[in-house]
């Protein structure tokens, strides 16, 4: 399950504009308008990519009267960081393999 998370949040940050709104809201939570307001496509194409952040459990959203904020879920970011662990172990080892077969 980890790396389907993982693989799910890793391709949803492949797009520039939701990796923007990702690094956006590492700053904090914000709703969609603020959001938007400070990116170069529309409310609506930021509301989908938001959409799209969520499914691949990256970002999570509240109610606040009539306006949802978004926020990052640690839960998406926890995955990738578990998945990146896995590669460097197996980077490690295999650096560790070759050297002990070169000494």
């Amino acid at each position: 399950m980890a790396n389907t998370q993982a693989s799910l949040a890793i391709a949803a940050l492949g797009d520039l504009t939701r990796r923007k709104i990702f690094e956006r809201l590492a700053r904090g939570p914000s709703p969609v308008g603020e959001l938007a307001s400070t990116m170069a496509v529309t409310r609506p194409a930021v509301s989908q990519h938001l959409r799209i952040l969520k499914e691949a459990g990256l970002v999570i959203e509240t109610a606040q009267g009539t306006r949802r904020i978004y926020r990052l879920d640690r839960r998406g970011i926890s995955a990738i960081h578990a998945w990146l662990d896995e590669r460097w172990s197996e980077a490690l080892n295999a650096a560790g393999s070759t050297l002990e077969q070169e000494f």
